[in-house]
């Protein structure tokens, strides 16, 4: 059995401590040296390793987390991002020119430079402490911010380990990790940041961006989501089952992109719940309580507000329901509603209730979809293609999995985020990069110019028409918006087609010459 450290609040004087630390750090402009961040990335990687055991035992004492679901959605999924952008960092950092300039503008290089945003908050979530944490922070070494990480105080094992490897690992004057709860959180927030990024609910998210309102601070939200799967007529009933059911048992369904109801055509459902039973009888042949595959609940309160959840739902329990609050266990319950206001669909479960609602066609699920949860965080249609592609064009979301439970969610290379409700901004991989990088636009202009940038000095008389033939470009279109005959044809000879051309051209060319010759 390992030792665990102890979690303790940090003092309130050190919460400002660790800012100012920060700050200072930022300004030596000593992170911004490529070897050095990649450097960081190193030890953070072995940081993770070395710890690994302890990581597994956090997630269990916290979350109940089987030790399989800690590798696949932390530490593995945190070690294999740091070795992608170790990999692709150096082809990032490079100034790029700028695209589409016109021929007197390339004279003075504009060029797009990625700077760091600077000195960023990271706040954290319990039910991935270590992925939603670590993950954001990747991005933010690798941009060459310096960073205050404040984990989630409902999962106190693993924010004492994120802050025993923050301090065996990283450069301990850019990289500060501050530990407590809502007074902490409100000192840090007190603070001018370059840059805050919240994963949690919405209620908070909405406190963090007025706060950051107030000093015109940029942030990027990663909030929970309503987000409907919808099963069609045409949709392989077993798959959606095997598939949606373990969306809902990962991590005992505490999973801000698992679907939170599912909408199912009438005539589906008695075989969708038979391909459940069947589920569950093979994820779990000794039942659920007894697996030591299934997670708990994170915390009493959380298991209280679940319980109260189904309590007030109108809707009929046919499968699971069995609960054990000393334990913190709550079996998946999967919920028959008949009222699209049933507390189980408009509110977010983040848990393992499954509300599935009867619909009687494809059109009266996308409008539901879109009544209820109009931009979630994922959606997850099941049918044929037709069908899914018609939901992803009549429905918005912040991402999406097709025939599949939040899928898209679990490929660390993949920029994830939400949209609307669900949230702004997006990481992951290179977008993790993105999200913490300013892209700084420059231009050098040579001496010699000088003569011809006098048309934008005073006097102006004689100036402006030289000017606009100098400048101004022809439309392509007219008055109602239509396409010039001769740029369409233009764009036929000289577009996709050009290729064509050049070979009829050649050919023409060489039977003439062969023509001559007879």
């Amino acid at each position: 059995m390992v030792q665990l450290p102890t979690f303790e609040h940090t003092p309130m004087e050190g919460v400002e401590t660790a800012y100012k630390t920060v700050y200072d750090k930022f300004h030596t402009h000593t992170t911004k040296p490529i070897e050095w961040r990649l450097k960081q990335l190193r030890k953070l990687y072995w940081g993770m390793r070395d710890n690994m055991d302890l990581i597994n035992a956090a997630c269990l004492k916290d979350l109940g987390k089987p030790v399989h679901e800690t590798y696949l959605s932390e530490v593995g999924w945190c070690m294999n991002d740091i070795i992608f952008v170790c990999k692709n960092l150096a082809k990032w950092v490079k100034d790029e020119s700028a695209p589409d300039i016109d021929l007197l503008n390339k004279i003075v290089s504009p060029t797009i430079r990625k700077d760091p945003m600077g000195v960023v908050l990271i706040i954290g979530a319990y039910n991935f402490p270590f992925q939603l944490s670590i993950g954001p922070l990747i991005g933010a070494i690798a941009a060459g911010c310096t960073v205050v990480l404040k984990p989630s105080e409902n999962a106190p094992a693993a924010g004492a380990v994120i802050e025993k490897i923050f301090k065996e690992s990283l450069d301990p004057s850019a990289y500060q990790c501050v530990q407590g709860g809502v007074p902490e959180t409100t000192s840090l927030l007190n603070n001018k940041w370059d840059l805050i990024f919240y994963t949690g609910n919405a209620a908070v998210g909405t406190i963090i961006a007025k706060k950051a309102a107030e000093t015109l601070t940029p942030i990027v939200l990663e909030l929970g989501g309503r987000n409907p799967a919808i099963i069609t007529k045409n949709a392989n009933v077993r798959l959606a089952a095997r598939r949606l059911y373990w969306a809902k048992v990962h991590n005992a369904g505490q999973v801000c992109v698992s679907q939170n109801y599912i909408l199912i055509d009438k005539e589906k459902l008695a075989e969708f719940l038979q391909e459940l039973k069947n589920t569950i009888a093979e994820f779990y042949p000794d039942g659920v309580k007894n697996s030591k595959d299934y997670a708990r609940i994170v915390n009493n309160r959380q298991w209280q507000r679940l319980k109260k959840m189904l309590d007030e739902s109108k809707g009929k329990i046919l499968l699971g329901g069995t609960m054990d609050e000393a334990d913190r266990f709550l079996e998946p319950t999967v919920v028959q509603v008949d009222d699209p206001t049933d507390s189980l669909l408009v509110d977010e479960s983040f848990g393992p209730l499954i509300p599935i609602y009867p619909v009687n066609d494809l059109d009266e699920a996308i409008r539901l979809a879109n009544k209820v949860s109009d931009t979630s965080l994922g959606i997850y249609p099941f049918g044929n293609k037709k069908e899914t592609a018609r939901v992803l064009n009549e429905t918005r979301s912040g991402g999406a999995s097709i025939n599949d439970g939040f899928f898209h969610a679990s490929i660390p290379t993949l920029a994830f985020g939400g949209v609307g409700q669900s949230g702004t901004g997006s990481y992951r991989g290179k977008a993790s990069f993105d999200a913490f990088t300013h892209r700084r636009s420059f231009t050098k202009t040579p001496g010699w110019m000088e003569s011809l940038l006098a048309i934008r000095y005073p006097p102006y008389t004689g100036k402006t028409k030289q000017f606009r033939q100098m400048n101004e470009q022809k439309p392509t279109f007219d008055r109602d918006g239509n396409v010039y005959f001769t740029s369409r044809l233009k764009a036929w000879l000289f577009g996709t087609n050009t290729l064509v051309v050049v070979l009829l051209a050649v050919g023409i060319q060489q039977y003439m010459q062969r023509r001559s010759k007879l």
